[in-house]
């Protein structure tokens, strides 16, 4: 070993006085357990369990960046509450002794906050975990390391945000589920230009998987190093009400393949949807206050039973505005019929809805009775649908819709998204949320302007808080 590598036992007396007293606060953190070191001496082979010396929860090897230095994208695709954040928040401080200014994206403004700077896993825990200080100043979405460093909060929503500014590296938080992605990686890519990271400038992406064609295109790229984690590598630190609520709830289907396990999901053969058919035309931008309606229906279609094994109800409010259909809510679930009638009634009423739309294979009289009972003297315009054809049939004209663009979800409806990727007709019978679907987006689809509501002389219907989803013109 050469005398410049060397160690000196005597090197801090050369220090300054304050450097000294700094040092040596940390090593009595260190020793009293209030300082606890993400990576551990056993490097990348490290479990993450504690282990002599590291008597507490901490890296494992799926959340050590990888090796090398001829990556450009580390890309963590991983189920719900498997410790991406984590992962992130402590990247980003490591990296901090290296780069000046450094990108954290979210997928809005809030997530920024309240997930990457001031979560349970994010950089301030990190730092206090470290025994570093730092400031945050959350209306300026900057924050400061104590070496001086800084990461610069960006909301995806805001894509051009990122114009002219440089960073060294960047974190980037649920891409795969940000509606601009390709805007904010456009720009993010553009002032990817500082020095100081060996190899070049990193980004970390950390995300729940779903089959955007930007994902898709990432993974194939030859400087980007996937690692997919599932939600169980993470299984003894997380809170039992999360593994009985949601862990056992959605073992064993589709969609906990995606969310717990992390795998992309293909689309499935025979489906009538794709998962491009929705994503692509997605409006989480949408503002109800600035985008009124021409039409608003509640469409329902009702379970036969209220079991643990009988059906849910569909139930869903979907709009019209021109030739485009907009998917407002859902909320389906398994009600009682007194249950899904109220909450039918509801959402009449919220939405300033034209009409209720239920389909009444179980008894138009039952359907019509349970609702009636269930108004309390309000008016209602209920339109009643037969399936005589079959469910396919019924669909396909839904389905070319979305195919035209022309049906836009306002948020992501994972369990409705499910359904209509997974369903394959003539395999099992339609799920009840694509059937409320369908049955919504029809009704409107040959009518012309606002239905005309009845009301008794002298009622006045109930206004809803939300007066700009349609105009009543």
């Amino acid at each position: 070993m050469s005398a410049e590598s060397a160690f000196d036992p005597h090197a801090f007396e050369t220090w300054d006085e304050a450097t000294q007293r700094a040092a040596a606060d940390r090593l009595r953190k260190m020793a009293s357990g209030k300082i606890q070191a993400w990576y551990c001496t056993l490097g990348r082979a490290c479990d993450g369990r504690p282990h002599q010396g590291f008597d507490y929860p901490h890296a494992r090897s799926d959340q050590w960046p990888p090796p090398g230095s001829d990556w450009f994208v580390w890309l963590i695709i991983s189920g719900r509450g498997a410790g991406k954040t984590r992962t992130g928040a402590e990247w980003l401080r490591k990296m901090s002794a290296k780069v000046p200014r450094m990108a954290m994206i979210g997928r809005r403004g809030p997530d920024v906050r309240g997930t990457m700077v001031e979560g349970p896993s994010g950089l301030i825990y990190v730092c206090e975990r470290a025994g570093q200080s730092y400031t945050w100043e959350p209306s300026k979405k900057e924050f400061t390391f104590e070496n001086g460093a800084k990461a610069f909060g960006y909301s995806a929503e805001e894509p051009d945000s990122l114009r002219g500014t440089q960073h060294g590296i960047a974190w980037l938080d649920e891409p795969a589920h940000m509606d601009l992605i390709e805007d904010v990686w456009d720009m993010l890519l553009m002032g990817l230009r500082l020095d100081g990271v060996p190899g070049g400038a990193k980004v970390l992406c950390t995300s729940t998987p779903l089959p955007t064609p930007w994902l898709k295109t990432l993974i194939e790229e030859d400087d980007t190093k996937v690692v997919r984690v599932s939600t169980y590598a993470n299984f003894d630190n997380l809170d039992p009400k999360f593994q009985r609520n949601v862990v056992r709830k959605y073992e064993g289907t589709r969609l906990g393949r995606q969310e717990l396990h992390g795998e992309i999901l293909q689309d499935v053969e025979g489906a009538m949807w794709s998962h491009d058919m929705i994503h692509n035309h997605r409006t989480l931008d949408f503002d109800a206050e600035i985008t009124p309606m021409d039409r608003i229906v509640v469409a329902i279609d009702p379970a036969g039973s209220n079991t643990r094994r009988s059906d849910e109800t569909g139930l869903l409010v979907i709009g019209k505005r021109g030739d485009d259909f907009y998917v407002l809510a859902d909320r389906s679930g398994k009600y009682t019929p007194q249950g899904w009638a109220s909450l039918a009634w509801d959402l009449y009423e919220t939405y300033q809805a034209d009409k209720i739309v239920a389909e009444r294979n179980y008894g138009g009289a039952m359907v019509e009775q349970t609702l009636f009972n269930a108004a309390n003297g309000r008016a209602l315009n209920l339109q009643q649908v037969v399936s005589r054809r079959g469910k396919a049939v019924r669909a396909e004209p839904v389905a070319g819709l979305y195919e035209q663009g022309r049906v836009h979800h306002t948020q992501v409806f994972e369990e409705l998204e499910s359904q209509m990727t997974e369903w394959v007709p003539g395999e099992g019978s339609s799920p009840d949320r694509v059937d409320a679907l369908v049955h919504g987006v029809l009704a409107m689809s040959s009518g012309g302007g606002p239905a005309e509501i009845a009301a008794p002389e002298g009622r006045v219907r109930p206004r809803s808080p939300l007066t700009g989803l349609r105009s009543l013109a």
